[in-house]
């Protein structure tokens, strides 16, 4: 390409005298486009093109700040009537736009759900999997797996040297190995005391288990907990969900269940069906002509008149 030809393309195109001037027809247009009175001045003109003019006229309309509306004129070769093309409101530089559109699944933040919400899973949640899997071989972090057992071998020498282990046979061993070695414990007062506590804050009667379409018990974001208290209690784990990291009763509930998407949905009455296709007449006074006198303007047989 040839520098002259590199210096013509960049020069900016020289309006169309008779589209320029086609002020008028381009506010008309504008004007039957829009609502009455919400056209402004003329702000300028731009070609788009060879014979192709767009007019730029400010819109008054409420909410639309800094919009303008955009009648685009033309006319054909060697011909002096100019023509519409088209009408569209545009955003102007300092125009007041929404926002980004940004899918619900983005915008959530944990304490968004209130009583009522529900917050369906996807099939593919990279946070669930299944309960059950129907393969032999046992998961990773199972004592008998194959991995743990290389990495018991291979930290055997080190965790020898520094843990003094308990005699064998000894009741400290079995503590310990059951995870008991602890001097107290809660005693069943202790247990009911808490157990009243995170019952009162995510139990069965708060309004959001109320709401929920399932209870925690049947949630694949329930982490079990050991002892007495596993049976009644356990952890959320749904980071969306109101009691996330709590301790929750298994039939407390909220619309993040795991299976909110695929449970089915209440019944709900049919809307009301109103006949609009007739009309009942109710005259208040009887038709001309026919003579029939309403029975509250006849005499009464009971007063004796004759």
């Amino acid at each position: 390409m040839s520098a002259a030809t590199t210096t013509r393309s960049r020069t900016p195109r020289t309006p169309d005298r008779l589209c320029v001037e086609a002020v008028e027809l381009a506010r008309a247009a504008a004007e039957e486009a829009a609502f009455p009175g919400v056209v402004g001045e003329h702000v300028s003109a731009v070609a788009e093109g060879d014979r192709v003019v767009t007019h730029f006229f400010e819109c008054k309309e409420p909410g639309y700040r800094g919009w303008r509306w955009a009648v685009t004129v033309t006319r054909a070769s060697r011909a002096k009537n100019v023509t519409l093309n088209e009408t569209v409101l545009l955003p102007g530089e300092d125009a007041l736009q929404a926002p980004e559109w940004v899918p619900w699944s983005e915008r959530l933040r944990p304490g968004d759900m209130g009583p009522g919400d529900l917050l369906p899973t996807d099939a593919d949640d990279l946070r669930l999997e299944p309960g059950y899997s129907g393969e032999d071989a046992p998961p990773p972090n199972a004592v008998v797996s194959t991995e743990m057992a290389e990495l018991v071998e291979a930290e055997d020498a080190d965790v020898t040297d520094r843990v003094v282990a308990p005699a064998r046979g000894s009741i400290t061993a079995v503590a310990e190995e059951l995870g008991m070695r602890r001097a107290r414990v809660l005693s069943r007062y202790g247990l009911h005391s808490a157990a009243d506590r995170w019952d009162e804050s995510f139990g069965a009667k708060t309004p959001m288990a109320q709401a929920a379409p399932a209870s925690c018990v049947s949630c694949g974001f329930l982490v079990a907990i050991g002892g007495s208290l596993g049976q009644a209690f356990g952890v959320c784990a749904n980071e969306f969900g109101p009691a996330d990291g709590r301790l929750v009763s298994l039939s407390y509930g909220c619309g993040g269940h795991s299976e909110a998407a695929v449970m089915p949905k209440p019944l709900r009455p049919a809307p009301p069906v109103f006949d609009s296709t007739a009309t009942d007449e109710f005259p208040l006074r009887p038709a001309a002509g026919t003579g029939s006198v309403p029975e509250a303007d006849l005499p009464s047989a009971d007063l004796g008149h004759s």
